[in-house]
C-alpha cells in the first residue's frame, strides 16, 4: 500500500511539475533570443553582407587582391563535413582566442555559420572586444549553398549542395551532393 502512495505522489509530482514548466514556456529560449539581438544590434548595418557581397569579397581575398579574415564559426564536425574553400575556422565556442590570432582592432575579418545566429555571438562579441572592421556574412553556407557555390572537404573535394533541407529543428535535414 505505502508503494502505491508513494508511487501515486511521485507521478502527481511530477506531472504538477511538468505543467509548470509548459504553462510557463521556457523564459530561458526568450532570454536567449533577447540576448541574440542585442548582439547583433552591435554589428553596424553597412557591416552586414549578403551572399553576393560576401562572394565578391572571397573572390579578392582568393585572388591575392584583397586581405581579409574570413572566419566560419559553425562546429569542427560541420566544418569538417563542408566548408568554403580556403576559409578559416574558429568554432564559436572558442571565439575568446580571436584577439590571440587577430591582434589589429583595424583587421578586416568577415565571420558566418550555418545562417547567421551563432556569427551573430562572434560578431558582436569582436566588436565589444574592440575591433573596428568586423563583418556578418548573413546567410552562411546555407545561403552560399543556395547560390550554387561549392564547398569542399578532405575526402570528396570541392561539391555543390544541391538541395538544402532546414536543420532538425526546424523539420528535417538532409544535403543532396552532385
Amino acid at each position: 500500500m505505502k508503494k502505491r502512495i508513494i508511487i501515486a505522489l511521485s507521478v502527481l509530482l511530477l506531472l504538477g511539475t511538468s505543467a509548470f514548466a509548459l504553462a510557463e514556456g521556457n523564459p530561458l529560449q526568450a532570454q536567449e533570443k533577447e540576448i541574440n539581438k542585442e548582439f547583433a544590434a552591435l554589428i553596424p548595418a553597412d557591416k552586414i553582407v549578403d551572399v553576393n557581397q560576401f562572394f565578391q569579397v572571397y573572390q579578392d581575398v582568393m585572388a591575392g587582391k584583397k586581405k581579409a579574415y574570413l572566419i566560419d564559426v559553425r562546429t569542427v564536425p560541420e566544418f569538417e563535413a563542408f566548408h568554403i574553400e580556403g576559409t578559416d575556422h574558429i568554432n564559436s565556442g572558442y571565439m575568446y582566442t580571436i584577439p590571440k590570432k587577430i591582434t589589429d582592432p583595424n583587421a578586416e575579418i568577415y565571420i558566418w555559420c550555418r545562417t547567421s545566429h551563432r556569427a551573430k555571438y562572434v560578431t558582436g562579441f569582436l566588436y565589444k572586444y574592440g575591433y573596428k572592421n568586423v563583418y556578418l556574412y548573413n546567410g552562411g553556407v546555407v545561403g552560399w549553398a543556395a547560390a550554387g557555390h561549392p564547398f569542399v572537404n578532405k575526402y570528396t573535394g570541392k561539391f555543390k549542395i544541391t538541395e538544402y533541407r532546414k536543420h532538425p529543428s526546424d523539420a528535417e535535414n538532409s544535403f543532396r551532393i552532385r
